[in-house]
């Protein structure tokens, strides 16, 4: 059943009023949408294509990548990708008329990151595609349930705590932390970025104005660590619904014998626990090493392809891609 399901040519906006099902991400925004826009990553165009069941709509924003090729909305700043939804009631059925929608227009569909792809897998097949789900990149997150900063603290690798127990004492680091955007302070963050082991920023712009938005609805949180007064590290969080996202960090290289990132982290941790009562910690997408000291939870990340069989356009790139499954399946 495929609801009311009629998208107008996809003509609509995402409403300001949609979200995602669950805890709220920034990802989950109208906004963002529109600032990955204004900011060139909608390819050949952005769709905002939804779907109906009753009162309740699925939206889901996608770039053309090429005629009848699209994707999710995304790009490497972006945590996830996930349906957002108006009205309460129901939201799988809007999700398949959805996607019994983007069949008119679409041959193959690209959705990642995607953490959680059960329902959008099921809703693609039960509107016709053909669907592969690969697993591709990871995430870790920290679920604090019932443990205090303390009880976290003491969960953590000896090696780590007794790093920020020696390095702290020793106070070379002194450690800023702010709430709300900052002149100075972005540019220390771009100063330390651009010595640091990282490659160039993808783009400085879009994060600057990512950043200004977020203290705007105060939910910034930014640190800068200096030895003798110069920046040596930096890192660029947000806290929302109950969880704090790590967006950036950088360390300056010949300051690693301080550990000012470290202690830098030791200090946004312990704020968003303490003072923003945080139970969920996000460390985004990556399988860096350090992040397992942080974090007490790892996922796969997944990419979704789906092919529109009705479309001539996909059965080539959808027989190359399952071909591909198969042959590693059996060697």
């Amino acid at each position: 059943m495929q609801g009311n399901g009629e998208d107008h040519a996809n003509d609509e906006r995402l409403p300001a009023a949609a979200r995602a099902a669950g805890f709220a991400s920034p990802f989950d925004r109208a906004a963002w949408f529109d600032l990955l826009e204004a900011h060139g990553f909608a390819g050949q165009g952005r769709i905002d294509t939804h779907g109906r069941a009753g009162a309740t709509t699925a939206w889901l924003p996608l770039r053309t990548e090429k005629p009848g090729d699209v994707a999710g909305l995304t790009n490497w700043y972006s945590f996830a990708i996930r349906p957002l939804y108006t009205g309460d009631g129901d939201r799988n059925a809007a999700l398949r008329a959805l996607f019994h929608n983007l069949r008119r227009s679409a041959a193959h569909l690209t959705l990642y990151p995607v953490s959680t792809p059960d329902d959008l897998t099921a809703a693609l097949r039960t509107a016709g595609w053909w669907v592969k789900a690969t697993p591709a990149g990871d995430r870790h997150w920290l679920d604090l349930g019932d443990m205090d900063h303390d009880a976290w603290w003491a969960s953590r690798p000896g090696a780590l705590r007794s790093t920020v127990q020696r390095k702290a004492k020793k106070g070379v680091v002194d450690i800023q932390l702010l709430t709300a955007f900052d002149d100075g302070s972005w540019a220390a963050y771009e100063q330390i970025y651009a010595a640091s082991w990282k490659p160039e920023e993808g783009h400085p712009a879009l994060l600057r104005a990512f950043a200004e938005a977020e203290s705007a609805g105060g939910r910034l949180r930014m640190g800068i660590a200096r030895i003798d007064g110069i920046p040596v590290a930096a890192q660029y969080w947000t806290v929302e619904d109950g969880t704090a996202f790590i967006h950036k960090l950088a360390h300056v290289e010949d300051s690693l014998k301080a550990s000012p990132g470290t202690l830098l982290s030791a200090a946004l941790f312990r704020h968003v626990i303490e003072i923003d009562k945080v139970k969920r910690v996000d460390f985004g997408t990556g399988n860096d090493g350090y992040k397992r000291d942080w974090m007490n939870r790892h996922d796969p990340l997944w990419r979704i392809e789906a092919f529109n069989p009705s479309r001539p356009a996909a059965w080539g790139p959808a027989l190359k891609a399952f071909a591909r499954t198969l042959l590693r399946k059996e060697s």
